[in-house]
């Protein structure tokens, strides 16, 4: 059973940093696609950063630049190191793992992120 717990969540000024973390469970970590999914108050929700096992990686336009996207398969772990946060990055961050070649989603519960001064 696939298991994604997210961390890293929290309130943090205009212009702050803040790093998400998920761990994945129950998979086997190297052969899955990892991403970060936002949903901000109502709006749908959307991807933020994905990476596969090797060296590929996508980004929104809106977080190019300030956002990076980086995972350690000997932890079974991927991050989103977020900079230079903007009130318009508020919303419930989700991590997700989708198996290279499926198009089914694993997704964990959610972390908010406010960004607010």
């Amino acid at each position: 059973q696939v298991q994604l717990v997210e961390s890293g969540g929290g309130l943090v000024q205009p212009g702050g940093s803040l790093r998400l973390s998920c761990a994945a469970l129950g998979i086997v970590f190297s052969l899955y696609r990892m991403g970060w999914y936002r949903r901000a108050p109502g709006k749908q929700r959307e991807l933020v950063a994905a990476t596969t096992g090797v060296t590929t990686t996508t980004y929104s336009d809106s977080v190019k630049g300030r956002f990076t996207i980086s995972r350690d398969n000997a932890k079974n772990t991927v991050y989103l190191q977020m900079h230079s946060l903007k009130p318009e990055d508020t919303a419930v961050y989700y991590c997700n793992a989708r198996r290279t070649g499926s198009t089914y989603d694993n997704w964990g519960p959610g972390t908010q992120v406010t960004v607010s001064s």
